[in-house]
């Protein structure tokens, strides 16, 4: 997919806001917050990239979503309809997405991971769970998650006992807020850098762009006579960063 940059316009990405956690109230703090980031880049954003856990957990039944988030959502909507192009990417929290953003918002969602072509730069996007060597705990779980014998059984129990047990397990994945989340563990053991590396072998990427790892970080990359920025954008838990991007791609805080 390729996007041209209009006038005086730029691109933003965020991800990992796991929106509902630890509790509502506790998460509500954060979601002001992020309204208000969403405030400031509307009159400048062309496109918005959410890369992947907004909630904690997010799972759509027919006729029923998970109670609350009503100003994000909203504040997304106005985004839409100001003209804001929305992209958004599943993670491993709310991967149980179905039609509903994209019919009520208008905003496109993805469910693995993409190349976009911005302004003749060569982009790879995705959350970036299940991805690379490693990790093949949580790979065999997310084959349970996205099994459709599964997710038909779940949708069968009433919302209100779905959800208590979901926000319970939800609540419980270290991926949140983990003690392995707050170091860098080396290029050789990060598994997200351990793809790109040689995904770059074989294709011509400018720019790896990642949630999932909430640790923020931007390296320079190269493999073979190819070189590439790798970034993962942090979290709105910790760090509150996100990516933007015009003619190259920064790494800023929201204060």
């Amino acid at each position: 997919m390729k996007i041209k940059l209009e006038h005086n316009k730029k691109i933003y990405f965020a991800s990992d806001q796991h929106f509902g956690a630890p509790t509502p109230k506790a998460s509500k703090l954060r979601e002001e917050k992020f309204i208000r980031w969403l405030d400031e880049i509307k009159s400048d954003a062309q496109v918005l990239f959410l890369m992947g856990d907004l909630f904690d957990f997010w799972h759509e039944w027919n006729h029923v979503i998970p109670k609350g988030y009503v100003r994000v959502l909203g504040k997304l909507a106005e985004l839409k309809d100001s003209g804001v192009e929305l992209f958004m990417f599943v993670g491993n929290h709310d991967l149980w997405m179905k039609n509903y953003f994209e019919e009520e918002i208008g905003c496109t969602v993805f469910f693995e991971k993409q190349y976009f072509e911005i302004n003749g730069k060569n982009f790879l996007l995705a959350h970036g769970d299940g991805l690379g060597p490693g990790d093949k705990g949580y790979k065999r779980m997310k084959k349970l998650f996205t099994n459709p014998l599964a997710q038909w059984a779940f949708k069968w129990l009433h919302p209100d006992i779905a959800m208590k047990v979901a926000i319970y397990f939800s609540t419980k994945n270290k991926m949140i807020s983990g003690e392995e989340d707050k170091e860098f563990l080396g290029e050789d053991k990060e598994f997200l850098i351990v793809y790109s590396k040689e995904k770059l072998k074989t294709e011509n990427i400018d720019y790896f762009v990642y949630g999932h790892r909430h640790l923020p970080m931007v390296l320079d990359l190269k493999s073979n006579e190819n070189e590439a920025k790798y970034v993962n954008l942090g979290d709105w838990i910790s760090y509150f960063t996100y990516g933007e991007f015009q003619q190259d791609f920064e790494l800023k805080i929201w204060e």
